[in-house]
């Protein structure tokens, strides 16, 4: 699914941001710094406004940021020196730190009002790395491990919408979207065991 809405929205974005990309490359901001401020920004977002259950402003911050994950990889393409494996590495390294952290915020919140979600949505929360992990380690071993019901992508997406809505005032839409979150998540582990089982094969 993830893969999908990649791909068709690809071609587009790029020709978009392409102009932007050039345009930084020119003053000399690397891929590495995009990656690293976009990363920075959706961190303190997270944690000066979820932890004190400012959702819809967090969502919109973040949102921002999180669209500095467009820009990095067209800015190593049009570089000179290319995508290399460091580029690839701090940029799912933050990646994974950026979702704890995000996270982290809404569950800090949670406890703090003593919401009964919280439960799920830890247990969303360590799904969440583990469908990371499984990709890591299969591709470790030699085994793609691409696809799954709801890559990081739409994991976001469910985040982002349900904070965002949350932050409207939408009754029990926290409960709803964590739920949902949950629940693909589930479905995606078992989705990338069973991509691992039969690439090992």
């Amino acid at each position: 699914m993830g893969k999908m809405l990649q791909e068709s929205l690809r071609a587009p974005v790029t020709r978009l941001i392409t102009p932007i990309c050039s345009g930084l490359l020119r003053i000399g901001i690397s891929a590495n710094a995009i990656t690293a401020i976009g990363a920075l920004g959706t961190i303190i977002s997270a944690l000066v406004t979820y932890t004190n259950g400012h959702f819809f402003v967090g969502t919109l911050l973040i949102i921002f940021f999180v669209l500095f994950d467009l820009l990095d990889g067209t800015i190593a393409r049009l570089s000179q020196k290319g995508s290399n494996s460091w580029g690839a590495l701090l940029d799912s390294t933050l990646d994974r730190l950026t979702d704890a952290l995000i996270l982290g915020s809404i569950t800090w919140y949670l406890i703090k009002i003593e919401d009964p979600i919280v439960p799920i949505l830890l247990i969303a929360t360590v799904l969440g790395f583990l469908i990371s992990y499984i990709k890591a380690r299969s591709e470790s071993l030699g085994i793609p491990c691409n696809g799954g019901f709801a890559e990081r992508t739409e994991r976001l997406i469910i985040v982002l919408a349900t904070t965002g809505l949350a932050g409207l005032g939408i009754p029990y839409v926290l409960g709803i979207g964590f739920w949902i979150l949950a629940i693909a998540s589930v479905i995606t582990v078992f989705q990338r065991l069973t991509i691992v089982y039969r690439g090992s094969k």
